[in-house]
């Protein structure tokens, strides 16, 4: 079985990083530190309170678990949560002076299979190793702002055809009475409540696992069976990305990217998308984020109607 209960990189007789943070006085602590280390033993509490059975984890598992073996570092990547830049800053730092900016990497090519080794091209003996003395992190978002996201991003742009024609054509044959033929071959026009309404559905799971945009943080990323050191937050992404760059002692070969979005869903946003969907759909949906919610300790939005 994969797990790993220790921290510390291995072979280091000074004070490790981890130490620093999570056992250092407590009276020193920052803000900052005091926060990640709260969010770690929330994370541990909850998957005590909420997780019956532990099962061991299969190298499928561990696709998500990006490795740079030259710091010894971890990130389980999740698509909508920043993963494009931390994908970049990895590639930074892997890549033996290769590349030096994050910003000057293409996104498309920080997601090329490939360019970043997972903990999954392993052997079972180099895993546990890696998880036992790496540095493990991840970051997460509040549930239904990431899923408002993907929608918007794979959904409503007119370049995303690999998408529509993947998942919109049968989101539409599905969900939607009486389709136009154009809609049913083209699959561009999905609507938000149609996009519900697939995830909630039972047949979508029973055919194949969720897209990984809109799969639940605690199915890609394992959070109960893979001790993370560190959970950073999207909506505290730049004071978190600096501590764990900080925390891996290379806050000077690399600067995570600061964004210029304008228009980043917030829970402003996902409270207008919600709007037009009915408290039953509103319910089964919770439902099934709910250990998102509960692991990362994200209240129920106020503007859900589940009653």
């Amino acid at each position: 079985m994969f797990f790993s209960k220790t921290s510390s990189r291995p072979g280091k007789s000074r004070r490790s990083p981890l130490q620093t943070l999570y056992k250092g006085d407590q009276l020193k602590l920052s803000a900052a530190q005091k926060s990640l280390q709260g969010r770690r033993k929330v994370l541990e509490q909850a998957c005590l309170s909420h997780t019956k059975k532990r099962r061991v984890l299969s190298p499928e598992d561990l696709k998500h678990l990006i490795v740079d073996d030259k710091h010894g570092l971890i990130y389980c990547y999740v698509p909508k949560v920043a993963c494009t830049n931390w994908k970049r800053v990895l590639m930074v730092l892997s890549s033996n002076g290769r590349y030096s900016d994050p910003l000057a990497i293409p996104a498309n090519e920080a997601h090329v299979a490939g360019n970043l080794r997972t903990l999954s091209d392993f052997s079972v003996t180099e895993i546990n190793q890696r998880l036992r003395s790496y540095l493990k992190f991840i970051f997460v978002r509040e549930p239904f702002e990431r899923l408002v996201s993907a929608y918007r991003n794979k959904f409503t742009r007119n370049y995303n055809t690999a998408f529509h024609k993947r998942y919109g054509t049968k989101i539409i044959r599905r969900h939607r009475a009486n389709p136009q033929p154009e809609a049913l071959e083209k699959g561009n026009d999905v609507s938000f409540r149609e996009f519900i309404q697939y995830l909630v559905d039972p047949q979508t799971q029973r055919e194949e696992p969720f897209n990984e945009h809109w799969e639940r943080v605690h199915s890609l990323c394992h959070p109960c069976l893979i001790h993370y050191d560190v959970v950073g937050k999207y909506e505290t992404l730049e004071p978190d990305a600096h501590a764990v760059l900080r925390l891996a002692g290379v806050e000077g070969k690399v600067q995570f990217p600061t964004s210029s979005k304008s228009t980043r869903t917030d829970g402003n946003m996902a409270a207008r998308f919600f709007k037009h969907i009915s408290p039953f759909y509103q319910k089964k949906l919770f439902n099934l984020y709910r250990m998102d919610f509960l692991l990362f300790n994200y209240t129920t939005p106020e503007y859900l109607r589940t009653r």
